[in-house]
């Protein structure tokens, strides 16, 4: 699950990450009450979506008093802002972050991530803040700087300073800047994080002196966290996600929209992928990620099955089940079911294999339904990608 900016720096507030002060609006008018509760020289509006980039696409401008904020907010919202992360279509701008602009004098980078080879937390920090980490990290990986968490004993004030030092922050910022580390860490530790990223980073000017500040916040959370985080799921964007992916929550099924044109239904996220790869292989593109998991009902096959269906790129649909936990008769039956009760208006290809499979193909045979058969994995991708083609 995502969050917008704001949402993550309420979040980080509160674990004593130091970030600007600001509110989000909905209205040029509440943009402007926000701004003169502020009573800064000069005022920053952002763009709320799930997506970087923001600045590129005009989502992110300056204004240098309340009544200019409501102008700049005005433009902002309502439009369909696109970034190199939003595609082609956009996102529709609905919220705004009205915040007190910082004068700058260094941008830096600061994430921390899962790592599943270590299965520990990894903080990632760079010098070159302000970009995208994936240019770092692909033209100079030397800049960044790297540190692993042992989970038994948690973020040391030691490993906190390592990356201070590597990231060439000021002596007199020493002290704020682990401050800010270990708040960081304690937010994505006690939040179920998947990923939390401050880019940039920033040293900013702070009357005779200088501070550390987190301007912007990205964090992920993991989705099986969220039953004991309500207050973070309550923060769900209905609108920045994709309906079908929500109507999947609901069945508790795992899906995930993409952009090619063969739905897929297997059991097994790893058999999933290798469906997905294989796809590809025969010169096609999946429309989705669907794992209907082990434990699966025909109800839950069904409603998975109108889930494919209900996108309409799709142009073919593969069944690939692998019997273990799983019964084939019982996809069979949640295939019957679901295509009795929706429109099939493509191809429909089914391989079955496992426990129960001479069943689940007798039950497919006899239910007079128009489909595909195949007996291995290459074969089903070939015909799925061919009658897509021809469909």
């Amino acid at each position: 699950m995502n969050v917008h900016e704001f949402q993550a720096k309420g979040i980080l507030e509160s674990h004593g990450v130091n970030v600007p002060r600001g509110g989000v609006a909905e209205t040029p008018e509440e943009a402007e009450l926000i701004a003169q509760e502020l009573g800064s020289d000069l005022f920053v509006i952002k763009a709320q979506i799930h997506a970087g980039g923001r600045g590129k696409g005009g989502g992110v401008k300056l204004a240098e008093n309340p009544k200019e904020v409501r102008t700049q907010a005005e433009s902002i919202l309502g439009m369909q802002l696109v970034t190199p992360q939003t595609g082609a279509e956009g996102k529709r701008v609905r919220k705004v972050l009205v915040a007190e602009a910082s004068e700058i004098e260094n941008e830096l980078y600061l994430g921390m991530v899962v790592d599943r080879e270590s299965s520990r937390v990894t903080i990632m920090a760079s010098q070159e803040g302000g970009v995208d980490i994936e240019t770092v990290a692909s033209e100079t990986p030397e800049k960044i700087v790297k540190e692993s968490v042992d989970p038994a004993v948690g973020l040391q004030a030691f490993q906190a300073r390592k990356i201070i030092f590597g990231l060439n922050v000021p002596a007199d910022l020493v002290s704020a800047t682990t401050r800010l580390i270990m708040g960081l860490y304690d937010a994505f530790v006690k939040s179920d994080c998947s990923l939390a990223e401050i880019n940039p980073l920033a040293i900013v000017k702070d009357g005779d002196g200088h501070d550390i500040i987190a301007l912007d916040a990205k964090m992920n959370f993991d989705d099986n966290a969220l039953p004991r985080h309500k207050d973070i799921e309550a923060m769900l964007d209905q609108y920045e996600e994709d309906p079908r992916e929500l109507e999947a929550k609901k069945y508790e099924l795992n899906y995930i929209s993409l952009d090619g044109t063969i739905g897929c239904m297997v059991n097994g996220a790893g058999l999933a992928m290798s469906t997905m790869d294989v796809i590809k292989l025969y010169g096609a593109e999946p429309a989705n990620f669907l794992d209907v998991g082990g434990a699966a009902t025909t109800e839950s096959v069904a409603n998975a099955f109108r889930l494919i269906l209900s996108d309409e790129k799709v142009e073919a649909v593969l069944v690939n089940i692998f019997g273990g936990i799983m019964q084939c008769d019982v996809i069979a039956n949640g295939i019957i079911e679901a295509v009795n009760q929706v429109d099939l208006h493509v191809p429909l290809v089914v391989r079955l294999e496992g426990t129960n499979v001479e069943l689940g193909r007798k039950l497919l045979s006899d239910s007079g339904l128009d489909l595909i058969s195949a007996s291995g994995l290459a074969e089903a991708a070939e015909k799925v990608v061919s009658a897509a083609g021809n469909n």
